[in-house]
């Protein structure tokens, strides 16, 4: 892979970079500097990256074990308690929207950590249910599992029931559905 294509695919990256970091993080600040970490990381390791395999499932590889690695030198949990992430993770383009944000974001922050990132890495970011599992160092199965309960309880915490005139937006429906969509608009 040459310096100008991996470059590109660096910055491409970048918003899910950051999605991802805020959603472990809690914190958007802590999250630039993840990204920042990660991509001098992978710049760094460029060799190591190997051509034709999954960019992003890398580099959420890299931005993951950069968190853990500070989560345990700080040796305490780090909660997206001010819903900085979903807040991004989804936006109503109307006031028809049944679902409110600060509702999603409540029923979000509710989830245990490892249902959460699983959710958020499967519905949100678009990485398979293989790439999640690669990442996260577990089973295929552990990852639909987590994913499953995820949907299911904020379904539950939601009240949303497939029946309702006005849902959920594109990207929560996105985050609410069993398969991975392609992000976009």
């Amino acid at each position: 892979m040459s310096g100008d294509t991996f470059r590109d695919g660096l910055i491409a990256e970048i918003p899910n970079l950051r999605a991802f970091a805020t959603s472990l993080s809690g914190s958007m600040q802590l999250a630039d500097d993840l990204v920042q970490d990660t991509l001098l990381k992978a710049w760094s390791n460029v060799d190591k990256f190997t051509p034709g395999t999954s960019l992003r499932a890398w580099l959420f590889t890299i931005l993951r074990n950069t968190y853990f690695s500070l989560y345990r030198k700080r040796g305490r949990e780090i909660q997206d308690s001010e819903g900085t992430y979903t807040e991004r993770l989804a936006t109503h383009g109307s006031q028809e929207s049944h679902l409110d944000l600060a509702d999603f974001r409540k029923a979000l922050a509710t989830l245990p950590e490892e249902q959460r990132e699983a959710l958020i890495m499967v519905g949100a970011s678009g990485l398979s249910y293989e790439e999640t599992a690669d990442i996260c160092g577990i089973a295929v199965g552990t990852v639909k599992s987590r994913v499953n309960r995820a949907r299911a309880k904020l379904a539950e915490i939601l009240s949303i029931d497939g029946a309702n005139e006005y849902g959920p937006d594109r990207k929560t429906t996105a985050a609410l559905q069993r398969t991975p969509v392609a992000s976009g608009g």
